[in-house]
């Protein structure tokens, strides 16, 4: 007849010395404890964590224990399924013998896939975000495709764009036409301009000389020299 409460005992004792820094004692009638597994470190020091409580039923390794998972960390919740189902497939492989240790170094192994996955689901985001930044280049370089359609969008869009630059040059053009206008057509346009200078004099505007400026000026002795129209030979003729 089995002893389980001995099997039970010797393999806490063995759980506790294997796993001294992760193993806790939850009650001790029925024997219920926590194992807590991490993963190995992925990249940029990424891993996963799940506790594994465990419960002896009575009849225990013949029965398979009770199990569940009350505390994880970066898991999503397909993972925490995934556990679960390794678990119970685990249990229903090793029923007669003693399997803790089994089913935890399952667990361990699924944590370090999962690690595993997370760094390969990261590469590729990092390839799709490489090959959609390289196509959005290559749509600038390129250019957009050219169809029927667009072409024809394009080119009313053109037109129109001309039509109005044209129809401002006239514009222009007229404006400037009638700034340009002859000394007949001004005086033809502006009645004023031919009165102008009258009007001018009658204001009194007259430039005023004054001659005292101008007296004296056969006391000043000049030197022929000095004159800029002196010519010697001149003189040489009058005498």
């Amino acid at each position: 007849m089995t002893d389980y409460i001995e099997e039970q005992r010797n393999e806490l004792e063995a759980l506790e010395s294997i796993y001294p820094d992760s193993f806790t004692v939850v009650l001790e009638n029925p024997a219920c404890f926590t194992i807590t597994v991490t993963s190995e470190t992925g990249e940029n020091e990424e891993t996963v964590e799940a506790t594994l409580q465990f419960t002896y039923v009575a009849q225990y390794p013949d029965d398979p224990p009770i199990f569940e998972i009350n505390g994880q960390e970066n898991l999503q919740m397909s993972d925490v399924a995934d556990i679960m189902t390794l678990l119970k497939e685990q249990a229903q492989e090793n029923i007669g013998m003693v399997m803790i240790f089994t089913l935890v170094t399952a667990v361990q192994e699924k944590l370090n896939q999962i690690v595993d996955q997370i760094k390969s689901r990261k590469e590729e985001e990092k390839i799709l975000k490489e090959k959609e930044a390289e196509e959005v280049e290559k749509a600038v370089f390129h250019g957009t495709l050219v169809t029927i359609e667009n072409f024809l969008s394009w080119k009313a869009k053109f037109d129109a764009d001309l039509a109005e630059i044209r129809r401002k040059e006239q514009k222009e053009e007229e404006q400037i036409g009638k700034v340009k206008l002859t000394g007949k057509q001004l005086f033809e346009t502006d009645h004023n301009l031919d009165t102008s200078d009258i009007q001018f004099l009658e204001e009194g505007n007259n430039v005023e000389v004054d001659e005292s400026l101008f007296q004296d000026m056969d006391d000043l002795e000049l030197d022929d020299e000095d004159d800029p129209d002196y010519n010697p030979d001149l003189e040489s003729d009058e005498d």
